[in-house]
């Protein structure tokens, strides 16, 4: 928890304030509430993931609060795992399946219950409700999750007794539940590796809240470019808050650190400083996602040129950038290998480097030697859901090595990073950066572009900036 402070500015609480504190509030449990839409395909994850399992007791815990300074703490982000088995995003929660003699398990979700004013710890706390807001009552998260809830504050004590058999639980996520537990390092990171695969194939009501992620994405970036003028005057961090507004306002927040890289910060993959200026005539390079509030997220990029135009050498690396992507879509289908399209943009990329001298050929050659990553950098795409790099935990033969399937959800992102101080190119193409990425869902006959509400061609960029800069 976050360490106190020394030095307040009352002493204690006298008898009487106390009192005062305890008496007056009106019963406010809420008996309206119906179950989350979310219930149903959840209760289907966790029999999945209990199948996997058979006799053994499963722990989940969603994560505590991480101190940023003294007694504030950075805004909670559930563990992804746990969202996906009870739809919940609640602190210092965890979900558990006990198994059954009979077969399967019986599922339980721990949650901390309101505080009761019966005592003072309801206001006396910066973790307390009068200072964070009202939490969910016990019978009303049951209701919400269709789930047992119960009191997570027995939680250690709990699982520290009562059971003969197995247990596995998620580490690193929650030191006080996994310290009460005996478990097997190797056995818990086959856990995390199950409930990253089970996240590989997305449900219809996980599609629908990327769709909404990604439309508010959309928006997000027409915001950015009808804002271009005042990014121009100021910097890289006006861009960043125009984002950030919309993601706030459509969603939970930004799915990662967006990146706006104007210039050469354009070639800093993961330039998330956002403090350089907006200059006309280079290009900008936004990396961005809202985040849903459901924690689903868009992750989407867009190269543009900040005049509007770009410049002939702009265009040269931007057309070789969208033929990759071309590429790499078109062979994302059910039944291709996970691989193909990053295979496929790669290709390409290492053609048009020989193409121009700036890599040894023939094209075979350089590919097979991976010689186009001294410009290419990074993979073509990864899975997207929950987390923006979502799956990370997955077995290669269920991820990379594995084929395409119907509702998996993928980025096809093929970028050219040329340097500023890269002496193999010529002057011109140094510090240009671009990047074009688009989110896909694999259908039963090819695939979807979620976020094909965006210009990818170089034209249509154009276009679309003529429509809306300001």
């Amino acid at each position: 928890m976050a360490k106190g402070r020394k030095n307040r500015l009352y002493p204690g609480i006298s008898d009487e304030l106390s009192a005062l504190m305890r008496t007056g509030w009106a019963d406010t449990e809420r008996h309206d509430l119906t179950p989350d839409e979310q219930a149903p395909y959840a209760a289907r994850r966790r029999a999945a993931l209990s199948a996997r399992f058979p006799g053994e007791r499963l722990v989940i815990p969603s994560g505590n609060l991480k101190v940023r300074s003294n007694d504030d703490t950075y805004p909670f982000r559930a563990y992804s795992g746990y969202v996906h088995m009870t739809g919940d995003q609640a602190r210092d929660g965890a979900l558990v399946l006990h198994p059954r003699a009979d077969g399967g398990h019986d599922a339980y979700c721990y949650q901390l219950p309101r505080d009761s004013r019966d005592d003072d710890e309801f206001w006396t706390g910066p973790t307390a409700e009068l200072w964070m807001g009202r939490r969910r009552s016990l019978a009303e998260a049951q209701l919400v999750l269709g789930l047992p809830c119960r009191d997570v504050r027995t939680a250690a004590a709990d699982l520290a007794a009562g059971f003969d058999g197995p247990t596995r639980i998620v580490r690193g996520v929650d030191p006080a539940l996994e310290a009460a537990v005996t478990s097997d390092e190797e056995r818990d990171d086959e856990l995390e590796e199950a409930l990253s695969d089970l996240r590989l194939v997305k449900d219809d009501w996980e599609i629908g809240e990327l769709r909404k992620a990604v439309d508010a994405t959309v928006r997000g970036f027409t915001d950015v470019v009808g804002d271009l003028s005042r990014a121009v005057a100021t910097s890289e961090r006006w861009i960043e808050g125009t984002f950030f507004r919309r993601a706030r306002l459509e969603g939970n927040a930004v799915g990662y650190g967006s990146i706006c890289a104007a210039g050469d910060h354009a070639t800093i993959m993961h330039w998330t400083e956002n403090d350089g200026p907006v200059r006309p005539g280079e290009l900008l390079l936004l990396d961005a996602g809202v985040e849903a509030r459901t924690l689903y997220t868009a992750d989407v990029t867009r190269t543009l040129p900040i005049s509007g135009t770009f410049t002939p050498v702009q265009r040269t690396v931007y057309e070789a950038v969208y033929e990759a992507q071309e590429a790499g879509m078109a062979a994302v289908k059910p039944g291709a290998a996970y691989r193909d399209f990053h295979e496929a943009s790669q290709r390409h990329l290492a053609a048009r480097l020989v193409e121009w001298g700036f890599i040894e050929g023939p094209a075979e050659r350089a590919y097979e030697l991976g010689l186009q990553r001294r410009f290419t950098m990074a993979g073509t795409g990864h899975m997207l859901g929950l987390d923006v790099h979502d799956c990370a935990q997955a077995r290669n033969e269920e991820y990379v090595d594995a084929a395409l399937e119907p509702g998996m959800v993928l980025t096809v992102e093929p970028g050219l990073y040329f340097q500023p101080d890269d002496l193999t190119v010529p002057e011109e193409w140094r510090g240009i950066g671009v990047r074009i990425e688009d989110d896909l869902l694999v259908t039963a006959d090819g695939h979807e572009n979620l976020s094909a509400g965006l210009p990818r061609s170089a034209d249509d960029v154009e276009a679309w900036m003529a429509r809306f800069a300001g």
